[in-house]
């Protein structure tokens, strides 16, 4: 990592780096020469005009054709058994647990890691975000989330990046982060875009991620996160014989910022028998590249979409209710949509939950499924305690929220569906073990 400081704070700088542990060398200074000069030592290894580094090689000059796919509608039908549903969606590789790769890796920092990737009353259930105090003499943390959603590519980038700075926002707002003191990272994992003869669709794949810019652009602006670094990777694409592989068109989109408190900071489990389920943000019938119309072989076209300005309120909103210490945990709500993080919720804390779907925020749903999976962004699922109701309902107060259940000890998850009758009874360690037996080693 490379860092600009200026030179009144280098030996506050340096002192700072000393007590952490970090090792840091100062390599050079600004100069008002024109010239990127490098020496070893007295020798001279380049030495560069700055204007011929930046302006001297002629820019390329590409087409981008923009036409918006269609895809099948998939006509399926409502499942029979929720409960065997809901199994197989914790079973797939992007919902599942990924404890036995992340286990193989430190995740302590120097002894400051304050929420883990894996927390619970187990220490195995998925962290929305990591929270790490760097000076351990301070009660400041720094937060780092992402967000990645590259089936909506299959329907359209724009989104499938806005999808992926939302996730990455809610992930740290989950722990207790907010959108006063956060920065992006864009991480562009893409295939090729140039047009050619081995790239007859470049036309389009260039649209793809000329769309992805702009809403990279759009939503940074409305969140207020700048991008401090970002790296792209192009051309990832496996030739074979007459067989091309391309990766699907990828944002990865990680955030970093900063707590006040660590001690305020929240995890996702919940926490005891009796606390009231809230779900935060709207659910609308948008399946498309979900997890669930993937599991039946579909894409579909209703690719969530992301209303910012509208969810900058609830971040807001949210973000003060956990500095005021009157939420007890929070679990934002992304692949595999609701069902997958009630339950997430429940089986983390070692605790049964029982909910009713028709109290969920929501527009244009007709189906208990639509409900369950879609994955409409904005999204959490919180857990406050009964004595805390009021305080958080005035907090939320303008934003879509509502209690949808309880929190029970009784190890089961029920859910009631829309028209009233109860659609799922499963054993929470049931749904735990469908959810970690795919990765475990």
């Amino acid at each position: 990592m490379s860092l600009a400081i200026q030179p009144e704070k280098i030996d506050e700088f340096m002192e700072l780096a000393r007590k952490m542990e970090v090792e840091a060398t100062i390599l050079g200074t600004f100069t008002d020469t024109g010239k990127f000069h490098i020496r070893y030592g007295e020798r001279t290894i380049a030495c560069l005009d700055m204007e011929f580094l930046h302006e001297g090689v002629p820019q390329m000059k590409l087409t981008a054709k923009w036409v918006p796919p269609r895809n099948p509608e998939p006509d399926i039908s409502e499942p029979a058994d929720y409960g065997r549903a809901l199994k197989a969606m914790f079973s797939r590789l992007n919902i599942c647990s990924k404890e036995s790769v992340v286990r193989q890796y430190d995740h302590e920092v120097q002894g400051g890691s304050v929420v883990k990737p894996l927390v619970g009353a187990a220490n195995d259930g998925p962290s929305d975000a990591a929270v790490v105090r760097p000076v351990l003499e301070s009660c400041e943390g720094v937060v780092v989330a992402n967000g990645i959603c590259p089936r909506y590519s299959d329907i359209d980038a724009y989104h499938m990046a806005a999808c992926a700075i939302d996730e990455a926002v809610r992930n740290a707002v989950a722990v207790g982060g907010s959108l006063e003191r956060l920065a992006g990272l864009d991480n562009f994992c893409w295939c090729d875009p140039v047009q050619s003869e081995k790239t007859p669709d470049g036309h389009y794949k260039l649209a793809q991620l000329v769309r992805a810019n702009l809403a990279l652009y759009d939503y940074t602006r409305i969140y207020g996160v700048p991008c401090i670094s970002g790296k792209d990777s192009m051309k990832n694409d496996y030739q074979i014989g007459d067989t091309k592989i391309s990766i699907p068109p990828t944002l990865l989109f990680s955030v970093i910022g900063r707590i006040e408190d660590v001690r305020k900071a929240v995890t996702m489990d919940a926490k005891r028998a009796g606390d009231l389920v809230y779900v935060l943000g709207e659910t609308k019938r948008e399946l498309g590249g979900s997890e669930w119309y993937a599991m039946h072989g579909a894409v579909g076209n209703d690719v969530p979409k992301v209303d910012a300005a509208r969810a900058k309120v609830l971040y807001t909103a949210l973000s003060m209710a956990i500095r005021q210490g009157i939420v007890a945990s929070c679990h934002d709500c992304s692949d595999g949509g609701l069902a997958v993080a009630l339950a997430e919720t429940a089986f983390s804390g070692g605790l049964g939950m029982s909910v009713d779907l028709a109290a969920v925020p929501a527009s244009g749903i007709a189906r208990d499924d639509e409900m369950l999976f879609s994955e409409s962004q904005s999204r959490f699922v919180v857990t406050v305690q009964p004595e805390k109701k009021a305080a958080f309902e005035a907090a939320l107060a303008g934003s879509p929220s509502a209690c949808v259940g309880t929190v029970t000890a009784d190890g089961l998850f029920r859910v009631k569906g829309l028209r009233g009758s109860m659609i799922l009874e499963e054993k929470i360690a049931d749904l735990k073990e469908a959810w970690q037996r795919t990765l475990r080693f």
